[in-house]
Order: C-alpha cells, then sequence, then structure tokens
C-alpha cells in the first residue's frame, strides 16, 4: 500500500485543488506515472505515484481543496477484487455506525455494464449510493458526460410525480430553468480576484496617460523584420521595444522599480520584467530575468517561449516568481484605453492598447499618424506624479526615436 500525498509545491503555496484525477479506482499505476493534476493559485501541477500498484482508493473529489502533506489516493497491489474495495470498505463503515436496517431509501445496485458505461467523480458515486440512485438515470450537465456531485443532488431533489412542486417566485428564476448557469471559479481565478481586490484596498493607485506616435518604430520594424528573423530565428515584435524602453526608464526613475516592506522602500537593481499572457485559465505574469542585459531578439525568444509555455500550461513557479515592474497589452484584444493594476507588491504597471491611425498635428500641419495609448498605473505611496509622468514621458520618447532606444540598450 502507498498514499499519495500533495508534495510540497512552493513556500508560498500551502493548499491546492484537484483539477482532475488522472487514473480512478481500479486503475492500474506505474512507478513515476501521473496520478491526479493540481490546481494552484499559479500553476497546475501534476502528481505521481512513487509506487506500482491499482488505485484503491480516491480520498478527494475534483473540486476539493487539499492541503499540502495530505493523503488524497491510496495505491494497493493489484488484485481482481482491488475495484470493488472502496464500496466494500464504505459498506463496512456504514455497517458499524448503523447496525439497524435503514427505513426508507432504496437500495439500487447497478450492474458491470453501468458502471463501465457511467463516468462519475468519486464523490458523486458515493452520494448515489447512499441516496439509493442509480447512476445511468442521471442526466449530467457536463457536455463529456461526467456526472458530478451537484447532478446527484439535482437528480435526488426532483419533484415526485405524486407531489407536485410549489411553483417559484418569478423574481427567482431557477438555475434548472436555463436562464441562468452556475460554475465554480477555478482556483486561480479567485486567487486572482482575491489579489485584485487587496492592491484596490492596500495601495493608493492612480493612473497618468500619454500616447506614442508608433511612425518610426513600426518603420525600423519593416525595414529589420526580414533581417532580424534570418539572423536570430525568431521575429522582431513590439514587445522588445517596449521591454527595453521600460527598462531604460526604470534606471531613469528607480522608485518605479521598487516596493514597499513595512515602512521601508526597497529600490531593485534588477530589472525582471514580468509580461502579462492571458490563458484560458486567467492572466499569469511570466518574467523576463535581467531584460537589461538580454538585446532585442534574446528578449523575443525569451517572451515567445514564456508564452508557449502559458497557452500549454506548463509554466513552472520559478517561471513567475518575483518581478520587479509588469507590462500588459490589451491592445492584442482591441483595447483603446485601460487602467491596468498593479501586480503584487509591485508599485508600477505599463499599460500597452490598440495601435490606432489618428489625425495629429505635425508642426502646423495635420497628419494621419499609428498612435498607441500607454498607461502607467503607479502607487502614490512611492511613486510622486513627477516621476510618473517623467517616466512615462521617457518611455514615449523613446519610442518615438528607436534609434536612441538602440544606443540606450
Amino acid at each position: 500500500m502507498a498514499d499519495i500525498i500533495v508534495p510540497e509545491l512552493a513556500e508560498s503555496i500551502t493548499e491546492g485543488t484537484i483539477a482532475q484525477w488522472l487514473k480512478q479506482p481500479g486503475d492500474t499505476v506505474e512507478k513515476g506515472e501521473f496520478i491526479v493534476e493540481l490546481e494552484t493559485d499559479k500553476v497546475n501541477v501534476e502528481v505521481i505515484s512513487e509506487e506500482a500498484g491499482v488505485v484503491s482508493e480516491l480520498l478527494a473529489a475534483e473540486g476539493d481543496t487539499v492541503l499540502v502533506g495530505q493523503v488524497i489516493a491510496v495505491v494497493g497491489a493489484s488484485s481482481g477484487s482491488t475495484a470493488s474495495a472502496p464500496a466494500a470498505q464504505a459498506e463496512a463503515k456504514e455497517e458499524v455506525k448503523a447496525p439497524e436496517a435503514p427505513k426508507a431509501a432504496p437500495v439500487v445496485q447497478e450492474t458491470a455494464t453501468e458502471q463501465d458505461r457511467t463516468i462519475a467523480s468519486p464523490a458523486a458515486r458515493k452520494l448515489a449510493r447512499e441516496k439509493g440512485i442509480n447512476l445511468s438515470d442521471i442526466s449530467p450537465v457536463d457536455p463529456m458526460g461526467r456526472v458530478r456531485v451537484q447532478d446527484v443532488s439535482a437528480h435526488g431533489s426532483a419533484p415526485t410525480p405524486a407531489k407536485a412542486a410549489p411553483a417559484p417566485a418569478a423574481s427567482a428564476p431557477k438555475e434548472d430553468d436555463g436562464r441562468t448557469t452556475r460554475e465554480k471559479m477555478s482556483r486561480r481565478r479567485q486567487t486572482i480576484a482575491s489579489r485584485l481586490l487587496e492592491v484596490r484596498q492596500s495601495t493608493a493607485m492612480l493612473t497618468t496617460f500619454n500616447e506614442i506616435d508608433m511612425t518610426n518604430v513600426m518603420a525600423l520594424r519593416s525595414r529589420k523584420k526580414d533581417q532580424f528573423f534570418e539572423q536570430n530565428d525568431v521575429r522582431l515584435g513590439f514587445m522588445s521595444f517596449f521591454t527595453k524602453a521600460v527598462v531604460a526608464a526604470l534606471k531613469k526613475y528607480p522608485y518605479v522599480n521598487a516596493q514597499i516592506d513595512g515602512t521601508d522602500i526597497v529600490k531593485n537593481n534588477f530589472y525582471d520584467i514580468g509580461i502579462a499572457v492571458s490563458t484560458e485559465g486567467g492572466l499569469v505574469v511570466p518574467i523576463v530575468r535581467d531584460a537589461d542585459r538580454k538585446n532585442f531578439a534574446e528578449i523575443e525568444a525569451n517572451i515567445g517561449e514564456l508564452a508557449k509555455k502559458a497557452r500549454d500550461n506548463k509554466l513552472a513557479l520559478s517561471d513567475m516568481s518575483g518581478g520587479s515592474f509588469t507590462i500588459t497589452n490589451g491592445g492584442v484584444f482591441g483595447s483603446l484605453l485601460s487602467t491596468p493594476i498593479l501586480n503584487g507588491t509591485q508599485v508600477g504597471i505599463l499599460g500597452m492598447h490598440t495601435i490606432q491611425k489618428r489625425p495629429i498635428a505635425v508642426g502646423n500641419e495635420v497628419e494621419i499618424r499609428p498612435m498607441m495609448y500607454v498607461a502607467l498605473s503607479y502607487d502614490h505611496r512611492v511613486i510622486d506624479g513627477k516621476d510618473s509622468v517623467g517616466f512615462l514621458k521617457t518611455v514615449k520618447e523613446l519610442l518615438e526615436n528607436p534609434e536612441d532606444l538602440l544606443l540606450n540598450s
């Protein structure tokens, strides 16, 4: 017998959520094979079995919160009777607790064929046994056909033909009438929500705006992109320009690259720039380490690698820990203007937006130029208006004169 235990995840992570069981009771598992996927507030982690054998029991259901060090499953030696062990153990426990015969619920036994055909979570199977419900009679909400606890509860609470259910009030529509859909927030979404709320409540956050004429940087990129790709095997995008401009501005305004620790201001002498990436599970911010020491090609390659890992849900905790400043690009979704929220303990975040052609006064003439609004949200407890405006103005000037940016990098 071997216990499957929630492993140490990271110093700041003490719990996770069962995202998906990769093995079910009765399944054979090899040593080192993945058995469960855990979702934390930062990354998903797959846990392996330390022993070969057969899964005899799952002690937590999908969606349950589990703590580091908690036993969540048991792997036993291979046996023909292993698959029925959980049910037998459950029946034995019920006999000890309540030796007298039950008063009502009819006993419904599933045939082996029904058990094979019905996909259900361990908690759903247990609840169905307790309520005397045949899993094959339940219509799950899950489009993949997996029966969950809420499906069993809804089936068990449905009104019987002999006793009509009272009509619901018009002002309180029921979820099962199709007008609303309820879903549990993922652990990552819960963490994002709580941290954003905490930032709003614990910082003196303000936002200042400017606009950048992207004519010169777009022209430079257009001239150099083919040569850049041939030499570096990576495409030249806008993010490397913005990252380099941000690093140069941070060096000029070091308080924007700081954080608060109690009553101290800690100025960072490194430039680990977070690049916000949107994934199906929510926003993540992997870090481009030592961006001041990387050239354009290295930054583009690093960003591309991190973005791919984010989309494939392969980011490690080390990819996202730390960071001294963050860049977020709402322009990829068409956002014209926004006020980004600070990331964790950082005191500054730069928001990029979509490039839009607009009439602009150039000298005494009006010209159509590709313009981008940029926003700097900052913690006013650390950064004064002079530094915030100066920082954003420096970013603007460098991007409008990209040759200067190349020299400064």
